[in-house]
């Protein structure tokens, strides 16, 4: 299988369909942090150029996620390119796609999540409400329900990393997916 992950620069879920056998490239701007099959681009530049049975794609919330609503009316323009950008990415010719994102107006300009995930469900104590949109994928089935449910990612305090690390895909829900959606 040949799996697009477009905007990731952690390389967590790219690396783990690369563990199941599978050819897994991860693209954002920024380099891979880890090493493995990785553009460093825009994800336009190479979305055409394979015939990929699988992207999942992480794009950039900063001007759609509901926690930034108090600023909304001052980034109209790149909240409206933002949105277009996530379309594009809905739309692009790859039978199975999952976009994720924070909770986000995607879910009032676009279409409502096909489902909704917390790092919980697989394997860590803590609270992150995803949101999924799947494009002939079924919803991911929990993996490993734990206890605990620390609001860690959104306690974090200010600083320059800060995007970075509540950027990150969980290693249980990469794993799920990898594990699940590969299969198909």
């Amino acid at each position: 299988m040949k799996v697009l992950v477009a905007c990731e620069f952690s390389g967590v879920v790219r690396d783990a369909f690369s563990a199941k056998g599978h050819y897994a490239m991860s693209c954002d701007l920024l380099p891979s942090e880890r090493p493995g099959q990785h553009y460093a681009g825009d994800v336009r530049d190479i979305l055409y150029s394979k015939a990929w049975d699988l992207m999942i794609a992480h794009p950039p919330c900063t001007h759609l996620a509901v926690s930034g609503a108090r600023w909304f009316y001052l980034k109209r323009a790149e909240q409206d390119e933002a949105i277009d950008f996530v379309r594009m990415l809905m739309d692009a010719p790859i039978d199975r796609i999952c976009v994720e994102n924070p909770v986000s107006v995607i879910s009032t300009r676009i279409r409502k999540p096909d489902q909704i995930i917390q790092p919980w469900m697989f394997g860590h104590g803590e609270t992150k409400t995803t949101c999924l949109w799947l494009k002939g994928l079924p919803a991911l089935i929990p993996t490993d329900v734990v206890s605990g449910r620390d609001d860690r990612i959104h306690r974090m305090p200010p600083g320059k990393n800060r995007w970075r690390e509540r950027s990150r895909t969980y290693q249980g829900i990469a794993n799920a997916m990898a594990e699940q959606w590969a299969k198909l």
